[in-house]
């Protein structure tokens, strides 16, 4: 019942269409988003699941989701029927529920073949495809849905009177598991392996189970009936024979079968990425014509073989969890469920892109075989590894060590403040590493801050967004940046330097590319734009990781220049971009390449895919250079338990509060200086010098970093923030005379000095923490050995760097907002100005107290 629910909108969709005269783009993000709330909540129900038993947890979640079908109703429109669609998406997540409940009642033997008989309720989508029709056509969409929430609401009473306590239930109730203890599987590599594989097999099923009976009604003129029913034939097979492949889990291993699928999924989907197509070829006697295409028959029979296949692996995906998590399979369970969620919340998103900007309907299949074609040879890559390991140590393996780090990429010996080691082998090794992360961090920076130049031309090419959610636009990236920044904090100890750098630096590639699809088609949702905007945050969580990891490779007496360095050049991405971007979406020298340009309301002409397109192969190339040519430290490996000791120190929090001041502010006024020159200044093309605050910024923070290690951290953040306050107070009176000549001129010059301010604090405030944690660890550990107060206050001091970087790096949204918020309500930007100098006079305050005093309680 709940996967009917959840895969409503694959036949409401076509006739709301119709209704509300949807684009293919907004149509599959309409029947994408009850995808992304069903995978989401997932993880959430997953935990709630371990916690309170999957008797209560499933019978209140399908009550909830039958009250949300039953609002749904009343939607008259567009962004009504995105908020109805999200809560309809709650019934995905019903499937985490069941997972853990079911799982509970059956030993490892049988877990397999139970949890396919379980899993057989996906067919709930075919039962959609093939009766909703019927409905539609009756009830019209409403009707429809009613009738579904009211049978979904009963069969949720009656499972909270029929069904029982799993037999966990009593173990539950006798002892209490604290939540990190729930959230600790998550670091286990082989969690985010079984995500990967769960993104195809179950994520390309729902996406197809919404998008087949749209794709056949305009590839091959079926009626609404008759595509159901074919769509129908694709979701039974991709449901029913789950149980089969929960059999063959359990006797012939679940490896064996994973093969299987994605070899012949591979097959399926290339046969169907290739479209109707007539050939022309000089024969002998003249051109010789012919044609190929795919007939219905073979499409069917195409779809159903691969929805077989599917099934299988689902099922061999979700036998590990209970074998291998026996107390954690809802937490687990619902990392994995809510990873493949979101490919079938993503993939039909990309498919009506790649219909509105390709316009080949094939494209969706192309899509899934790149997908299935590199699951498939990193798959076979790891499971190679894992049986030389396994002949190694004439033992099984019981998992797949695809991504454990090589020896040769491991530092088992690191010992930087010994100088004759350090001189000898040391810095050598930590200059090859920080000179890969400089450009890493530079690219990352470049992604994370480019929505600060798109948003500037998107209505110049027929978007048609108000100046407020431009500036939302430009603030959401630091929002998810900062977010990220709070788990990136923690990655580099958990999973390794050389591995997480290559893997964040591989994640901008997603809205790297997104954006250059998304930005050609002005009907492009703005909720689209929203989301990509977020992605972007990708870029911003890096620079916690990148700290973090570089403080590791450093002696004291070098941290601050090192740290600056890496962050100073690293800051440079954001001038790099204001640079590069505007440059390459004014030329269409790689027209072949990205595609047509976009006409402007100006009579002019931009390429503006290449804002993110430009980016692609520098991504590339430098994951390659970080995988294979950076390492890890053995000593630096911690726990997320021993890291998180730094929320018990107050000089975390405090350090928080500068670096929002300095980095919060560089990176905030980078975000926001190009947009608010253009409402301040409309007679002046901001982008062309917008790049010059981020350079100037980026570059006194890379020379400033020996000025901290000289003269005292502390001394240098507190004469930054007095010059800080000098640069605000400029800003202000050159805006209150910005009609005079010097007007323009006075602003530039006040926020480059603002710029040259925040390089150089963020330098100082780095340098501080690696001496103050030194100095905590002494005083609250005095009966560890020196090495060991060392090893202590490294970590500490890590943890810290990445953890303030990822506070701070919400100044990329407060302060885009904030302007944005000051003109709405006041007509300018006063007000905003006034709270920074405000802020500003107190972090100047903070700083003196306990770092720079006499008698301070560190004095730096």
């Amino acid at each position: 019942m709940c996967f009917a629910v959840w895969t409503l909108f694959s036949i409401l969709g076509i006739e709301i269409k119709d209704d509300f005269a949807l684009s293919d783009t907004q149509l599959g993000l309409l029947m994408a988003t009850p995808v992304l709330t069903g995978s989401i909540s997932r993880l959430f129900l997953g935990v709630l699941t371990d916690r309170f038993g999957g008797r209560w947890v499933f019978s209140l979640l399908m009550l909830c989701t039958a009250a949300c079908v039953y609002l749904l109703t009343f939607a008259n429109s567009y962004p009504m029927l995105l908020v109805g669609a999200l809560g309809v998406g709650l019934a995905g997540g019903s499937f985490i529920v069941g997972v853990a409940y079911t799982s509970a009642w059956f030993d490892k033997e049988h877990q397999g073949t139970a949890l396919g008989i379980f899993g057989a309720g996906n067919v709930g989508a075919a039962v959609t495809n093939f009766g909703a029709p019927f409905l539609l056509m009756a009830m019209g969409w409403q009707g429809t849905a009613l009738a579904y929430a009211t049978i979904l609401a009963i069969t949720g009473v009656l499972f909270l009177i029929l069904a029982k306590d799993d037999p966990l239930a009593d173990q539950r109730n006798a002892t209490s598991v604290s939540f990190a203890e729930q959230m600790a599987p998550l670091a286990d590599i082989r969690v985010w392996r079984f995500s990967l594989y769960y993104f195809f097999v179950f994520g390309a099923f729902v996406a197809l189970a919404l998008w087949l009976p749209h794709f056949l009604i305009e590839v091959y003129g079926l009626s609404l009936a008759e595509a159901g029913f074919v769509a129908a034939l694709y979701t039974i097979p991709a449901s029913l024979f789950r149980i089969l492949g929960g059999w063959m889990s359990d006797r012939y291993g679940a490896r064996r079968v994973m093969y299987w699928t994605f070899i012949v999924s591979a097959l399926c989907c290339f046969l169907l990425s290739y479209p109707p197509t007539d050939y022309i070829v000089q024969g002998v006697h003249g051109p010789v014509s012919f044609s190929f295409t795919i007939p219905l028959a073979g499409f069917i029979v195409l779809t159903m073989v691969l929805g077989f296949f599917m099934s299988l692996g689902k099922a061999a995906v979700f036998k590990h969890i209970p074998v291998y998590y026996p107390k954690n399979v809802g937490i687990v369970g619902g990392m994995v469920g809510m990873v493949g969620g979101l490919g079938g919340f993503f993939l039909p998103l990309t498919f009506g892109m790649l219909n509105d900007v390709i316009g080949i309907w094939q494209s969706c299949f192309m899509l899934l075989f790149v997908i299935v074609a590199a699951a498939l040879i990193w798959m076979h890559y790891a499971i190679l590894k894992a049986e030389r390991i396994e002949a190694r140590d004439r033992c099984e393996s019981t998992d797949l060590p695809e991504l454990s780090t090589p020896s040769r990429f491991v530092l088992t010996e690191w010992h930087p403040e010994d100088e004759s080691f350090w001189e000898s082998t040391g810095k050598r090794i930590a200059s090859r590493n920080l000179w890969i992360s400089i450009p890493c961090l530079l690219l990352a920076f470049s992604v994370w801050m480019v929505w600060s130049v798109v948003v500037a031309k998107l209505p110049l090419v027929g978007f048609d967004y108000t100046p407020n959610q431009l500036f939302w636009l430009a603030a959401l990236p630091g929002l998810s940046g900062a977010t990220f920044r709070v788990f990136y904090s923690f990655m580099v100890p958990i999973f390794g330097g050389r591995r997480f750098t290559a893997i964040s630096t591989l994640s901008l590639m997603l809205p790297a590319a997104w954006i250059g699809f998304a930005v050609q088609n002005p009907e492009t949702p703005y909720l689209v734009m929203a989301i990509l905007a977020l992605l972007c945050g990708f870029g911003g969580g890096n620079f916690a990781s990148s700290m973090a990891n570089i403080s590791f490779f450093y002696p004291k007496r070098e941290k601050g220049k090192a740290l600056a360095m890496n962050a100073g050049l690293g800051n440079l991405g954001v001038s790099v971009m204001q640079f590069l971007v505007p440059l390459v979406i004014s030329l269409g020298t790689f027209a072949a390449f990205t595609g047509d340009g976009q006409s402007t309301s100006t009579g002019g002409e931009l390429w503006l895919q290449n804002a993110g397109f430009v980016w692609v192969p520098f991504i590339a190339l430098a994951t390659v250079a970080a995988w294979f040519g950076m390492n890890d430290i053995a000593s630096a490996k911690s726990s997320f338990a021993e890291q998180a000791v730094i929320f018990k120190r107050k000089h975390n929090w405090l350090m928080c509060v500068l670096y929002t001041g300095t980095f919060g502010s560089f990176i905030g006024f980078s975000a926001a200086f190009p947009l608010l020159t253009n409402t301040q200044f409309p007679a002046v093309d901001a982008l062309k010098f917008a790049f010059l605050g981020p350079l100037v910024g980026a570059l006194s923070r890379a020379w400033s970093g020996g000025l901290s290690d000289r003269f005292g951290g502390a001394r240098v953040t507190f004469w930054t923030f007095m010059v800080m306050i000098v640069g605000v107070v400029g800003v202000m009176f050159s805006l209150a005379n910005k009609d005079a000549s010097w007007g323009f001129t006075g602003f530039f010059a006040a926020f480059m000095l603002l710029f040259l301010a925040t390089g150089v604090g963020n330098a100082s405030t780095f340098q501080m923490i690696p001496s103050i944690f030194r100095h905590e660890v002494a005083r609250l550990m005095p009966q560890l050995s020196a090495d060991e107060q060392l090893a202590h206050a490294e970590r500490e001091s890590a943890a810290t760097i990445g953890f303030t970087s990822a506070i701070a790096a919400y100044g990329a949204f407060f302060i885009p907002k904030s302007f944005g918020t000051s003109i709405d309500m006041t007509g300018g930007v006063g007000a905003a100005l006034i709270g920074f100098i405000v802020f500003y006079t107190a972090c100047s305050a903070l700083t003196w107290f306990y770092y720079s005093r006499k008698g301070a309680e560190i004095r730096l």
